[in-house]
């Protein structure tokens, strides 16, 4: 039995699957949680989209830590979903479907997790989070609501646990500016919907060292994570894209 248990949400590609690859506990049991089997690791089931998925997922929470003797559990709650447009503008459900992944999804996981850790181990939970959340980005407003509520969440979240004396770690994450499918998609958006998008793809274009790989990103998280996993946000890089508001 793993003496590490940690669960990571959008582990396909890109930064979730750097983080699963990177992870620096010896044996450490990856369980992802996606739409699609991993090939290389347990899967958990589920998709941001459906609320009705959700309980797989604090299913595999409560199962997994009803008699878990090892020494730490973590949840790094990563995946989201893509989705940019005006507001009023586009097809509302997809503006429905874009709220409900990345604003109530990850505090809805978030919440199972923390019922299901218990004392005696470790328990860690990871909200990622963007500098969209402090940045206006003409076409994500949905989006930069979702990150900055997640980063308020994670405060009020850590001032509960310590009201009730559970010292349970919970922390939101900006992982910088990060060369992944996710970003490469956003840069091919029409700048119409996302008026960034040219910048986002001559950033990409360009490099340099403020354009992190997945598994620098990864690395440069997991070493915060063990020396000052009780901030409350850990941010790395800078936004290289200008934005106007």
């Amino acid at each position: 039995m793993s003496d590490t248990l940690i669960w990571i949400s959008g582990a396909t590609g890109g930064i979730g699957l750097a983080l699963a690859q990177t992870a620096p506990f010896a044996d450490a049991r990856i369980i992802t949680l996606s739409r699609r089997e991993h090939p290389d690791y347990e899967t958990v089931l589920f998709d941001l989209t459906q609320p009705e998925t959700y309980a797989a997922v604090g299913e595999s929470f409560t199962r997994e830590l009803a008699n878990f003797k090892g020494k730490r559990a973590i949840f790094i709650h990563n995946a989201l979903y893509t989705h940019v447009g005006f507001v009023s503008e586009g097809d509302p459900a997809a503006a429905a479907k874009a709220i409900q992944a990345n604003a109530a999804a990850p505090q809805i996981l978030g919440d199972l997790f923390l019922r299901a850790v218990e004392p005696g181990y470790e328990s860690g939970l990871v909200q990622m989070s963007s500098a969209s959340a402090r940045i206006p980005y003409a076409g994500h407003a949905a989006y930069s609501a979702a990150k900055a509520a997640i980063e308020m969440w994670v405060r009020v979240v850590k001032l509960e646990l310590a009201e009730r004396g559970r010292d349970t770690w919970v922390t939101a994450v900006r992982p910088g500016f990060v060369d992944t499918p996710g970003s490469r998609e956003m840069a091919a958006v029409s700048a119409r919907d996302y008026p960034a998008a040219p910048m986002v793809a001559a950033q990409l274009a360009k490099g340099g060292p403020q354009v992190f790989t997945p598994e620098f990103a990864a690395r440069q998280i997991w070493d915060a994570l063990l020396t000052r996993k009780d901030e409350p946000l850990l941010y790395f890089g800078k936004a290289v894209v200008a934005a106007a508001g």
